[in-house]
């Protein structure tokens, strides 16, 4: 599969690069994709919600009424669940939502992932991206001549690069990641995925 290759200022160039079929032209596993999204939406909850229950609230354990006579139902401590002000019944506790999934699983999602947006002609090819100064305004122009102002946009580099990062960090459609950081849910979420053009063999070399 061939893809154009953008230059640093937007423009198409004469180049182009050949994919590779066993990252980016296999069939989605959508299952796989599932499974991988899913660990990572949970691995990012913190599990700290908590409530109180009726043994955690403070206040008297008098009994409200008498058992009988009365004529409506029965009724014990104020701090029942079943009253107001009184504890929430089997309300959430702390606990950890994270889980493990084997490696060649999430390989599996993340080709699943690049072999879905090329086949929706959602991926692009860059030059490499190299920044003098960390400006907002120098990426924001090149989102603009890339036709992506209005979508949301992730730029995989071969390595990390502060000045493209910083300049990044005020665009909130924008996010820039690395060929060691990029994640199922993050291909997903993306309109566009934009490869800087020397990620690509990062990329096969790590998913292969």
């Amino acid at each position: 599969m061939k893809v154009k290759v953008y230059d640093s200022k937007g423009t198409v160039t004469s180049k182009s690069v050949t994919l590779s079929e066993g990252v980016f032209g296999i069939e989605p596993n959508n299952h796989a994709i599932y499974l991988d999204v899913k660990q990572h939406l949970a691995n990012r909850r913190q599990g700290t919600h908590k409530s109180k229950e009726r043994n955690e609230i403070s206040g008297s354990t008098k009994k409200l009424k008498k058992q009988k006579g009365t004529g409506g139902a029965r009724a014990g401590s104020a701090k029942s669940g079943t009253r107001v002000g009184g504890g929430r019944i089997f309300g959430p506790r702390p606990r950890n939502y994270h889980f493990k999934l084997n490696m060649k699983l999430k390989r599996l999602a993340r080709k699943s992932a690049f072999s879905f947006l090329a086949k929706n002609d959602s991926l692009m090819v860059i030059e490499n991206i190299n920044f003098e100064t960390a400006k907002t305004k120098d990426l924001s122009n090149l989102v603009s001549n890339l036709n992506l102002a209005s979508d949301k946009v992730l730029f995989i580099l071969a390595e990390k690069n502060d000045n493209v990062y910083l300049s990044s960090r005020n665009l909130g459609k924008v996010k820039v990641v690395t060929t060691d950081s990029f994640n199922t849910y993050d291909l997903l979420n993306a309109k566009k995925v934009v490869l800087a053009e020397n990620s690509l063999e990062k990329i096969e070399k790590i998913l292969n």
